[in-house]
């Protein structure tokens, strides 16, 4: 039997999966999905699919995966989602399947406690508050029983927390084999099960890590396999670039400063100057901190010429001049007691590392790459490509490196949102994927029963300083007649803030607690906003950014996902303006094939958030006219899932009062 039959065999009437215990839905939409995606892993080469939500497309790619029998890495976007495969899918598919699949999961250094380091944190106990003291002895008891050493297995303790960066490693302070600790190190068991595994569930940093390593080194951290399953691969060109490119951070400084710190009693023996020598290194980190702090807001800021927008170039060089010069003086030290001890080659490669990197951003930029400044309470200097269309061409499509050990390796590309168009231009194009086979699935939910959309038409313009409270009022309003249940997304963190401080003040009159982001890590609110729902005193979520995707709440709890206005990307983003020229230099409107394109995406993911299931019902409301009154609002509402629309605020009142009822979509109200 080819493997698409047996594709099917499974996925039918009668199939193991309509026989598991945990029960399954047959979707003809999935089924089509997972055949074309066997289709490419016989055949080879690139599918792109997107399937809407609901199709099912992990069991879709899944299936395929295991029953071809061929080594297969599967790669996501987030750690959440690379659990839920290797802990729950997984396991369930194998089973019902009847079949024997060594099955590994593989994260980056920080993701895996280092027990050197725990070490090194236990001893600087006494410098630690009372609240990290105990996050450490939480870390301690679960070291000496943890198999993994995966962190994420402590998910008491918070992502913010500074013990989390303390007791896991980077590349740059990791002492590799020469550790004390290396036969017990976590990494290391973790990269050798992989390297065994037919299947191995990664994240898309640790697989542009790989390439990284492995044309630099030649090294590898992944097995080679015959096929790459590519989840959430919306966001594979922005995490691409990262990788792809050069940073340097007043982080990485402060962060080389404390460890050569930690070696004062044996440095300040080869050089009385030592502590001086911290001492300088931390002081020249803090003064670029101060530079860019003092010429402008947090974000990133233009850097094009011999300095960033806003910055004299003598002053810019003088601050650059000075970390330097702390870095070569450090290194001469380094290199003399380069062969005492295997931590003061790392600490001296590391040094040297820097040193080059803070060069290459001393010389002009290279045609077809961006340069900026990222400020925040750290500061950081990038460089990347527009995009990773080249190095995808290379490995993919063209293939030198890669087709040449295996000519028929398939490349599976998904996700739920991939473009406003059919052919999925944008994604294409930025991921060089010109030459893929694409396949668009739809949602099999009913979208025109069980979702509305409402644009407000008296709303303020989006730009007009009474925007914000308008929203306020109107989420406020939606929230007192629902009981919360509303996801409110803005498209800054100053409007996040703004109308999440005019809720609280108009909802304690009912008993609503607005969340907002950032108070509590994301798992920990999304579980809060159900479990206040479940108790009956209804929640409203006020998030940005990461709460646009990746948030399934089903049911009840959530039926109203309101948006404050058109998520165009900031015109002032370095990467933005660079792409835009780019485009522009091609004779095409920026506005229309860039600006519009991205801004329906985004929109699309956010109201992803809305319908998770085929007993759901909600409304979504954008906050913003542009929408109904300009021509290009048709092509944006177009990348949506066609609801039924709200021409009134009678309607939408009349709307949000049918949501409070039961629902005749739900068996158990029939």
């Amino acid at each position: 039997m080819d493997l698409q039959a047996a594709v099917g065999q499974v996925f039918s009437i009668a199939g193991p999966l309509a026989q598991s215990p945990k029960g399954f839905t047959r979707r003809e939409g999935q089924i089509q999905m997972a055949l074309e995606v066997a289709n490419t892993i016989e055949q080879g080469g690139a599918l792109v699919v997107e399937a809407g939500t609901g199709i099912g497309k992990t069991f879709a790619y899944l299936v395929p995966s295991l029953l071809s029998g061929k080594r297969v890495l599967l790669s996501t976007a987030t750690k959440t989602l690379q659990d839920q495969l290797f802990s729950r899918d997984l396991p369930l598919l194998t089973a019902a399947l009847g079949i024997t699949a060594r099955v590994a999961v593989l994260k980056g250094r920080s993701s895996y406690l280092c027990v050197q380091h725990l070490e090194s944190a236990r001893q600087d106990g006494p410098l630690w508050t009372p609240a990290d003291q105990q996050d450490l002895a939480q870390v301690e008891a679960w070291a000496v029983r943890t198999a993994t050493g995966d962190v994420s297995e402590l998910p008491q303790l918070d992502e913010r927390s500074p013990v989390r960066d303390r007791i896991t490693s980077t590349r740059e302070n990791c002492l590799g084999s020469q550790c004390p600790k290396a036969q017990q190190c976590h990494v290391n068991r973790a990269r050798r099960e992989a390297m065994a595994c037919d299947v191995v569930v990664i994240n898309h940093h640790l697989f542009f890590a790989d390439w990284d390593l492995r044309e630099a080194s030649g090294g590898q951290l992944l097995p080679t396999v015959d096929s790459v399953v590519f989840d959430e691969a919306h966001q594979l060109n922005e995490i691409g670039v990262q990788f792809l490119g050069r940073q340097l951070g007043s982080a990485q400084l402060h962060s080389l400063g404390n460890d050569l710190a930690t070696q004062g009693p044996r440095l300040a023996l080869a050089c009385a100057d030592w502590p001086a020598l911290v001492v300088q290194l931390d002081a020249s980190a803090t003064a670029l901190c101060a530079l860019c702090q003092s010429t402008g807001e947090q974000g990133r800021r233009v850097w094009t010429g011999d300095s960033p927008q806003g910055i004299e170039d003598p002053v810019w060089q003088a601050v650059l001049t000075a970390i330097h010069a702390a870095l070569q003086q450090i290194d001469m030290v380094l290199r003399a007691l380069h062969d005492s001890a295997p931590d003061m080659a790392m600490l001296a490669l590391r040094v040297q590392s820097m040193a080059a990197e803070l060069d290459y951003f001393s010389h002009p930029l290279q045609p077809g790459e961006v340069r900026w400044l990222e400020v925040s309470h750290q500061v950081k200097l990038v460089q990347s490509p527009l995009d990773i269309a080249h190095a995808m061409r290379s490995r993919v499509t063209g293939g030198e490196i890669e087709s040449a050990q295996n000519p028929h390796r398939s490349w599976i590309f998904t996700s739920a949102t991939l473009g406003y168009d059919a052919g999925f231009s944008w994604f294409l194009e930025s991921c060089g994927l010109e030459g893929a086979k694409c396949l668009q699935v739809p949602s099999p939910f009913d979208y025109g029963a069980q979702a509305a959309l409402y644009i407000p038409s008296d709303m303020p313009s989006p730009d007009a300083a009474g925007h914000p409270a308008a929203v306020a009022a109107l989420a406020a309003h939606a929230a007192k007649v629902l009981g919360g249940r509303m996801l409110l997304l803005t498209t800054t963190l100053r409007a996040m803030r703004t109308i999440a401080q005019a809720l609280r003040m108009a909802c304690s009159a009912f008993e609503i607690e607005v969340l907002v982001q950032g108070e509590l890590p994301k798992n920990a609110l999304a579980d809060r906003f159900i479990r206040g729902h479940l108790s009956g005193r209804g929640c409203i979520l006020v998030a940005s950014a990461s709460f646009w995707e990746g948030v399934d709440i089903a049911g009840d709890a959530l039926q109203l996902v309101l948006i404050d206005k058109l998520p165009f990307s900031p015109p002032d983003d370095p990467l933005v303006q660079a792409r835009a020229s780019q485009i522009k230099a091609k004779g095409q409107n920026v506005f229309m094939r860039f600006h519009v394109p991205q801004a329906a995406l985004a929109l699309k993911q956010g109201a992803g958030r809305l319908i998770r299931s085929e007993t759901d019902r909600g409304i979504l409301v954008v906050c913003d006219v542009r929408l109904a009154k300009k021509g290009y609002g048709r092509k944006v509402i177009a990348a949506l899932p066609v609801m039924r629309r709200l021409e009134s605020e009678d309607q939408f009142l009349a709307a949000l009062e049918a949501l409070t009822k039961p629902s005749t979509m739900d068996p158990c109200s029939a």
